[in-house]
């Protein structure tokens, strides 16, 4: 579900269920032109449906966070979200960006993205990636 989907009146019934976080990351660095924003931004989408598709009833995927590139300040920011969510009561953060940024540091369940510019999103391999992360927690 997104988080839109989700009232102050649902919440506290949905939570116990929906243990994954999901963050989209469009990785936009302010100098695109609005259709190549626009791409980048879509392109992160189609990393994150099936995710979303597959998932539907254990995922919240929280805002899209835009901007931000490879580097230092990013992943302190995105771990500082990530620690924030598990505090809040999530188990697993998964991040998915539709570009191949290296994040070193991430402190994320799990990092999706592509290998290359130009690589398309595998449904099946997402979900099996997020699926082995749920089989081997504790």
């Amino acid at each position: 579900m997104k988080f839109s989907e989700i009232g102050p009146e649902s919440w506290p019934d949905l939570q116990p269920y929906m243990d994954t976080c999901l963050l989209p990351l469009s990785g936009l660095t302010g100098e695109e032109s609005p259709f190549e924003a626009t791409e980048a931004v879509a392109s992160a989408g189609r990393w994150l449906t099936p995710l979303e598709t597959a998932f539907r009833g254990r995922t919240v995927t929280m805002p899209a966070y835009h901007y931000g590139t490879d580097g230092p300040e990013l992943v302190d920011e995105l771990n500082r979200l990530i620690g924030l969510w598990k505090r809040a009561g999530f188990r697993y953060v998964v991040v998915v960006s539709g570009r191949p940024m290296r994040l070193d540091r991430l402190e994320a369940d799990l990092y999706v993205r592509p290998g290359t510019e130009d690589e398309e999103p595998d449904g099946k391999a997402l979900a099996k990636a997020v699926a082995d992360l749920w089989k081997k927690a504790p």
